[in-house]
């Protein structure tokens, strides 16, 4: 009997250990995709003195996965940012076009300072392109954006419920405080850096000391039924003065969309439990 007895023991530990190897989390990726529409305010000497506002819709798509580095107290975060928009003068007699498409890519170590909150700090590569077109101009109609910056980046990331009902609050900084930015001069033309080979000292280095730029993004993530919800606000600034050139960029845009946690792998990792970390939640 004894014998018996200690047998069903050694089958039960050995069970419940496997049981607790099979079950070890695999890192998720957070992702959401937003849209947002706002208002912007555009101002480039180089095609008008005149500042000009409007409205603009904004694409957002976010994906946050814990990673290996530091047993896990590493995150990466990936965001590519689309936005339109169609500004009119204060007279109301011109009109001005912008696109711009960023993409960056970022890591953060996080801290836990307090129960469910997590504090992320870390820096990102950034990349844009863009453009500006304004309707009355002739000769030099449109004004092309090209840039990389490094960046300071933090969020404070919260998760708490009101009557069992669970929120996650989010607030994200990011603002450049190096890189690089093509630029023409004041009154040179495209035609003259492309054509004529007139293209000295278009590439210019950035700064605090002729960019300022930041980004503000509060969200709250909030179940309904089988989905989560994601809404929030962005303010984007970035100010250049480059080559006589004075070029601003402001919008702040209400963003509402969808999240989802999902794993990626193949292989022997296929047939491991699915038990998700997720690094945002």
């Amino acid at each position: 009997m004894k014998k018996l007895v200690f047998t069903l023991m050694v089958l039960f530990f050995s069970v419940y250990s496997y049981a607790q190897d099979d079950e070890k989390k695999i890192n998720s990726t957070n992702e959401a995709t937003l849209i947002g529409i706002g208002k912007h305010f555009v101002k480039d000497t180089y095609l008008s003195p005149l500042k000009y506002d409007g409205w603009g819709l904004r694409v957002l798509n976010e994906r946050i996965k814990k990673i290996s580095l530091s047993d896990g107290k590493v995150s990466r975060q990936q965001l590519i940012n689309v936005d339109f928009s169609s500004t009119l003068n204060p007279s109301e007699t011109a009109r001005t076009f912008t696109g711009f498409v960023d993409y960056s890519l970022g890591y953060h170590y996080r801290f836990n300072p307090i129960r469910n909150m997590r504090l992320l700090v870390g820096s990102s590569a950034q990349a844009q392109v863009g453009f500006i077109y304004n309707t009355r101009n002739g000769n030099n109609p449109a004004s092309a954006k090209l840039g990389v910056n490094l960046n300071a980046s933090a969020l404070l990331l919260y998760t708490f419920k009101i009557k069992n009902y669970p929120l996650t609050f989010r607030y994200q900084l990011e603002t450049p405080f190096v890189g690089a930015a093509f630029s023409p001069h004041y009154g040179q033309s495209y035609y003259e850096i492309f054509s004529l080979g007139n293209h000295d000292d278009v590439v210019k280095f950035t700064s605090f000391h002729n960019q300022l730029a930041f980004k503000n993004y509060v969200t709250l993530d909030f179940p309904v039924k089988n989905f989560t919800i994601r809404t929030g606000l962005m303010n984007s600034s970035n100010r250049m003065s480059l080559n006589g050139i004075k070029s601003h960029t402001i919008s702040n845009s209400f963003m509402i969309g969808f999240v989802r946690e999902f794993i990626s792998f193949g292989g022997k990792r296929q047939h491991q439990s699915t038990l998700l970390d997720s690094a945002y939640y």
